[in-house]
């Protein structure tokens, strides 16, 4: 590592004391249409403070219209109806978080931290008109069965004629009893998938969603759950024969409900992303591109212009973080050991420790144009074997357009949640 870079990182970053230092990186956001908040794990308590800070701001001072975050769309749309009042079911933020988020991982979403902004967000809502009220949705793909579920409620209610077709999606489904790996291995080894039921559903759907136009958002809704439940099934059906390319259907799906959203809002939206940093920091810019694999923020820079995009990406040296050691299984609160030397993490910490903010300009890019490894701990973290797969060769400048480091972070809190194995 150069002492160039550590130079440079005191040279040009500026130091977090309190939340309302984040302003200078604030400024910076101008005219972009989408701020994409990232993380280096799931787990980490001071990431989802620091963006919410950031979030609040861009909804007041820049007028953002919308919140997106890796999580399930069925269960986001809880928490959307719950602040913008569709919904009076539930008592408090407290209460749609613990109901809404049940699926492992359930810590992602139903955690103390997230109570602040989601009770934040009902209070500002309150006091906008319906077409200035901020959303909150969810962009990822694994809410197949749920989605399906939502798509059979809403056209019961109605008596819809669209309802057979909906049933025979189901039906279809029924048998692999909402395990994903059943209808995998059944899709991909025994051709028996359910590829031309999810078609047809989202066709019908698609072309029909203005008959279901109201003042709740059921025809986004409806559309949504459609377009998941196609592409899930493309995920499921892919992921056992290529690991890359369901990475790629995931990452695409996510940008597509990005613009739906947009689509909703009449083109007139401007997004806050809350997703990791392997989702939001330009995979052209690291080792991700060597194996053929896409990103969020990579897609999105190429389809509406890297004008529009602006991407921060968010790391730490040391700290705790709640996450499972193996897929599916309960969650703990681990050590996260100090970042591995060499790394963008020990430049960093090498550079001052104290949290600071470093925005790549013009005046600076030049000095971080090596590539070097940048850690990312996911939902399954074994901290003794980190140094062997938990850092991704990355060029900084390149792959973000500034960068928020917490010099030592704590676990998040996790709400009480009882969890249901779909």
């Amino acid at each position: 590592m150069s002492k160039n870079i550590i130079q440079a990182i005191k040279d040009y970053s500026t130091p977090i004391i309190k939340p309302s230092d984040i302003q200078h990186l604030v400024q910076e956001i101008r005219n972009e249409k989408y701020v994409l908040l990232g993380e280096s794990s799931h787990g980490t308590s001071e990431y989802y403070k620091m963006r919410t800070e950031i979030t609040k701001r861009l909804i007041i001072e820049k007028g953002f219209t919308f919140i997106a975050v890796e999580g399930d769309w069925p269960a986001c749309q809880q928490v959307n109806r719950y602040i913008k009042s569709y919904e009076h079911n539930f008592v408090n933020a407290n209460d749609v978080l613990k109901k809404s988020f049940n699926r492992w991982p359930t810590w992602m979403w139903a955690n103390e931290e997230m109570v602040d902004l989601i009770e934040w967000l009902k209070n500002f809502n309150q006091q906008q008109p319906r077409e200035r009220k901020v959303g909150f949705y969810g962009i990822d793909i694994y809410s197949l069965w749920e989605s399906i579920d939502e798509i059979l409620q809403f056209l019961q209610k109605r008596n819809s004629p669209d309802l057979e077709v909906a049933k025979k999606v189901y039906s279809c489904f029924a048998p692999f009893q909402r395990q994903a790996e059943k209808y995998a291995l059944s899709a991909s080894f025994y051709s028996e998938g359910c590829h031309e039921e999810v078609s047809k559903l989202l066709t019908v759907l698609t072309l029909k969603k203005n008959q279901y136009k109201d003042s709740e958002e059921s025809r986004l809704n409806l559309e949504v759950n459609a377009i998941i439940t196609a592409n899930a099934e493309d995920y499921y059906k892919t992921m056992i024969t290529n690991d890359n390319e369901s990475w790629n259907i995931r990452d695409r799906h996510m940008v597509e409900i990005i613009h739906r959203i947009n689509s909703f809002y009449q083109n007139t939206s401007k997004g806050i992303i809350w997703e990791h940093n392997t989702h939001i920091g330009d995979a052209r810019a690291t080792d991700m591109a060597n194996e053929g694999l896409v990103n969020v923020g990579q897609l999105m820079r190429e389809q509406i212009g890297p004008e529009n995009i602006y991407a921060v990406g968010f790391g730490t040296n040391r700290g705790t973080v709640i996450a499972a050691n193996e897929w599916g299984l309960n969650f703990t609160r681990m050590i996260v050991p100090p970042a591995t030397t060499g790394s963008w993490e020990d430049a960093m910490y090498k550079a001052g420790s104290h949290d600071k903010v470093l925005v790549f300009t013009n005046e600076n890019k030049h000095y971080f144009k090596d590539v070097i490894g940048h850690r990312a701990i996911g939902v399954v973290y074994d901290p003794r074997y980190e140094h062997y797969g938990n850092y991704v060769p990355s060029i900084m400048a390149d792959r973000y357009d500034a960068f928020v480091y917490i010099h030592s972070t704590n676990a998040l809190s996790p709400l009480q949640v009882e969890r249901v194995l779909i």
